[in-house]
């Protein structure tokens, strides 16, 4: 056998799958329309809806700088102005030409770029702008400004947000909890009623009688008598620092998840340089962020006494941290307190986010610190959260539980 058929390959490759024309039309589309002092050099007009999508792109990557933004040419003729109708069609034609992804990534370089905080304060530009959590998290931060005409609007907005999580989150959460709570319950010489036959014929289907074509089991799976009762404490601590708020909307979601749970006891409480406790608001996810403050101070400390406090069953409760572990106040030592908690029998778990945005940024030292202590700190995605809460309620190993999942652990 020769190499003849690999030289054939070698001198005549494969022609390309783009068309020439196609590939110098999104060049264009990438480098703009350029200027006098840097044209593109594609020689390429654009027609019809790549006209239109060129103009929205342009307007906001060829926009002179606004107040902060440095480094750019001001010779650039893109920009949405100032002018309210202007955005309004701008966020009409984004809309239009992209898919939701493209315009949610747009429209938070828009906020960035273009000082479009300011037109979120005003009702008709809050409803032409496509919903996310990054939006809810930046309205958020604006809540104290909003007039009292855009506040409902941006309720609605947060409301529309939180239904879409909680119609993706919350049911795989109940159903989570509910296997780790069963199993956690599970007895093997339960009582004739609570015998769970399905559970016990499968283990022991190795005793099947065939002269007397039934299952003689050896052992009996059942379920505890406290099966219905109240049977874990669960502390949800969110700090309301500004790098969190992507984490704060998911933790309302799930908290407002494992308060709807019979067998859960779950407290919600937020901090800065003080704490809030939200339980009480906790059965809506609306009412929580709204009572929710970004950015300002960090005392973790204080939280965490705070939480000690709640602890009534220490072998039965689970507190989760979710925070960066950058602590804002000296004198204080929450690294302490959670050690406090852990020797106590309490599982803790620090979460360094909950989001789909990757590693954050976090105290090192600290979670190094909690890690020697056996408390695991790592990001979590929304979608491992509520395996998580399982595997917390199962008091399994955590960090080799996060390790397996691949999730950014310490």
């Amino acid at each position: 056998m020769t190499d003849e058929p690999a030289r054939e390959m070698t001198l005549h490759p494969l022609p390309s799958r783009v068309h020439e024309g196609e590939r110098l039309r999104r060049w264009r589309m990438v480098l703009g329309a350029g200027d006098d002092e840097s044209p593109d050099g594609t020689g390429i007009d654009l027609e019809g809806d790549d006209r239109q999508m060129d103009a929205c792109l342009s307007a906001l990557y060829d926009a002179p700088p606004s107040s902060g933004q440095r480094g750019r040419s001001s010779k650039r003729t893109g920009g949405l102005g100032a002018s309210a109708p202007n955005i309004a069609r701008w966020l009409g034609d984004i809309r239009t030409y992209f898919p939701a992804g493209v315009v949610q990534v747009m429209q938070r370089d828009a906020i960035d770029r273009l000082d479009l905080q300011r037109m979120l304060l005003e009702p008709e530009m809050l409803a032409a702008i496509e919903p996310d959590v990054h939006l809810v998290a930046t309205l958020l931060s604006l809540q104290h400004l909003l007039p009292e005409t855009t506040r409902a609007t941006a309720r609605m907005v947060v409301g529309k947000v939180v239904a879409g999580l909680q119609e993706r989150l919350a049911e795989p959460t109940r159903q989570a909890v509910r296997g780790a709570l069963a199993r956690s319950s599970r007895v093997h010489r339960p009582r004739h009623s609570d015998i769970d036959w399905d559970r016990t014929v499968r283990a022991n289907l190795a005793h099947y009688q065939p002269e007397l074509k039934t299952v003689v089991p050896h052992r009996l799976i059942g379920y505890s008598r406290r099966a219905s009762a109240m049977r874990r404490d669960v502390i949800i601590a969110i700090d309301q620092s500004a790098s969190m708020s992507d984490s704060v909307v998911y933790a309302s979601v799930f908290g407002a998840a494992l308060a709807s749970m019979r067998s859960l006891q779950t407290h919600l409480v937020a901090f800065d340089t003080s704490v809030a406790d939200l339980t009480e608001q906790i059965h809506d996810p609306v009412d929580v962020l709204f009572g929710i403050q970004l950015g300002g101070g960090t005392d973790i400390n204080q939280a965490m006494a705070y939480c000690q406090s709640l602890v009534t069953r220490p072998a039965d409760t689970v507190m989760i941290l979710i925070s960066d572990l950058y602590e804002g106040t000296s004198g204080g030592d929450f690294v302490a307190r959670i050690a406090a908690m852990a020797r106590r029998g309490v599982t803790c778990i620090a979460l360094l986010a909950l989001s789909d945005d990757g590693a954050p940024s976090f105290d090192h030292a600290a979670a190094s610190a909690l890690a020697e202590l056996g408390v695991p700190a790592f990001a979590c995605t929304p979608t491992a959260f509520p395996d998580l809460v399982a595997a917390a309620i199962n008091r399994r190993d955590l960090r080799n539980w996060a390790g397996q999942q691949g999730l950014v652990t310490r």
